[in-house]
């Protein structure tokens, strides 16, 4: 049997925060399903205090001792559970990672070189030696430098290979090389692993350590080769194009499912819009939106910040509201700017918008259940759920042709009598086009016979996990083999 170990700082549904805790979450047991059961599936995360207790009551303490991260010797519990068939491994340190938040300390770099040295000992540890090790993202990047610097002599360590992949390049670990020792525990023969810009790069650390590198959609993968995407690590990336791939991430079929939502008012399947409606009366009623069926619905449901297309909602979205017969609900927080932005807008506009400045998972599933339209004008986006999500349970995406969105969502269009595409979409990070794309997805929404044939369409869209766990066995394939 083959073995797998993920590392990651999150995973759904213990403690996540976004896209990073949903593919943990959610593609270890799609692989068990796709694999057949013929791969050993593990995945380790950090044991955070904001696990509850109903997890824990299920959690053995499988090792307790001390791990040394260069002159520290720190506790070091390792506890697991079981999970749909995946073994769950959970680090405990109460100092690092007993906090009231995931992230956003001042010492997030020690915290997370503890947990990949912490991850980097468990095999031998819980006596589990992984054929593969799949890292995600800056916070687990020291695992492969780690095993390659300090465990390959060790029996168990000699042939594991590294697969490494980047949900989100803006964020790379970068540290000054005074604690390159102090912190890092890496002597100077890693500097030219770790160097980058003159400083430690702990994500390009990662990417030449590794066998494969992966991101979550194709055209993120050749975005992040060029100085617009990259973040300055795109000179890394183009040397390393023939490890380089991109794989779009899936949603979790069983938790994002109409028909058997718990969260949402009424459930309903893909031709069944007179439920859908009654989901959107539902909220309607709940936000003190009038409760009108005759107008299209359009939701934005998002982190409020400049990357994912604030800047271009915001000019655009006043004249809309103000001339268009349409009601509009924004979900999420972010920047102050944007906060205040929609608070204002919703002021100016009583009868039509309400702008709820929170996140909540069940609230935002009766927002996608009662939606007709949804709005995702990103900047850049490594994947994006939430374009997958709104179709899933029926809203019109509306799109930018930028990474994820690119590959999940093509433009709609009538071929004779026959409904191409499953959204609407432009290529340019454009107000005008933005605006112009919605009003045509609202023009759509007014025929009640093309609406009701493309809703059933993008409902019908396969977006589950099976696809892209096979393109990941696929992936593995050659490097069990080595």
């Amino acid at each position: 049997m083959k073995k797998l170990l993920f590392v990651g700082a999150e995973v759904m549904p213990f403690a996540a925060t976004g896209g990073l805790g949903d593919v943990l979450g959610s593609l270890p047991a799609a692989i068990i399903e796709e694999s057949k059961g013929e791969v050993d599936v593990r995945v380790v995360m950090p044991l955070y205090g904001s696990i509850s207790q109903e997890w824990r009551a299920q959690m053995t303490k499988v090792y307790e001792g001390y791990i040394s991260l260069s002159w520290r010797n720190l506790y070091c519990g390792i506890h697991s559970l079981v999970k749909d068939g995946v073994t769950y491994y959970f680090i405990d340190n109460e100092y690092y990672f007993n906090r009231g938040a995931l992230y956003g300390y001042g010492d997030e770099g020690e915290r997370y070189a503890f947990f990949c040295k912490a991850a980097a000992e468990l095999p031998r540890l819980v006596g589990y030696y992984p054929d593969v090790i799949h890292a995600h993202d800056w916070s687990a990047a020291l695992v492969p430098v780690y095993i390659n610097q300090k465990y390959r002599q060790i029996p168990g360590y000699e042939n594991v290979k590294f697969v490494f992949t980047i949900h989100n390049i803006e964020y790379q670990g970068k540290y000054g090389f005074e604690i390159l020792g102090d912190i890092f525990e890496l002597g100077y023969g890693a500097i030219s692993t770790v160097e980058y810009d003159g400083c430690i790069n702990l994500m390009k650390a990662a990417i030449v350590s590794s066998d494969r590198v992966t991101t979550v959609s194709q055209r993120y993968a050749e975005e992040i080769c060029s100085p617009e995407y990259a973040h300055g690590l795109d000179r890394i990336l183009r040397t390393c194009t023939d490890k380089l791939s991109g794989i779009l991430n899936g949603i979790d079929y069983n938790y994002y499912d109409p028909e058997n939502d718990g969260a949402i008012s009424v459930n309903y399947g893909a031709t069944e819009l007179d439920k859908k409606c009654e989901n959107k009366k539902a909220l309607q009623r709940e936000l003190g939106l009038p409760e009108r069926t005759d107008v299209p619905l359009i939701s934005i449901i998002t982190r409020l910040v400049s990357h994912k297309g604030l800047d271009i909602i915001s000019q655009m979205i006043y004249k809309l509201v103000g001339q268009k017969d349409v009601q509009l609900v924004v979900l999420g927080k972010g920047e102050a700017e944007y906060e205040h932005f929609f608070r204002g807008l919703e002021a100016a506009h009583p009868d039509k918008v309400r702008a709820l400045i929170t996140y909540d998972r069940d609230l935002s599933k009766r927002i996608y259940a009662a939606s007709d339209i949804f709005l995702m004008p990103s900047k850049s986006e490594p994947c994006g759920l939430s374009q997958m999500i709104a179709s899933r349970y029926g809203a019109i995406p509306v799109v930018r042709e930028t990474g994820g969105l690119y590959d999940s969502i093509k433009g709609y269009w009538l071929n004779g009598d026959v409904i191409e595409g499953n959204g609407f979409t432009f290529a340019n990070y454009s107000s005008y086009e933005l605006a112009e794309r919605t009003v045509a997805a609202i023009e759509l929404w007014k025929n009640e016979e093309l609406r009701a044939r493309f809703t059933e369409k993008i409902m019908n869209v396969d977006f589950s996990w099976k696809n892209s766990a096979a393109k990941y066995l696929q992936m593995y394939a050659p490097l069990w083999e080595d």
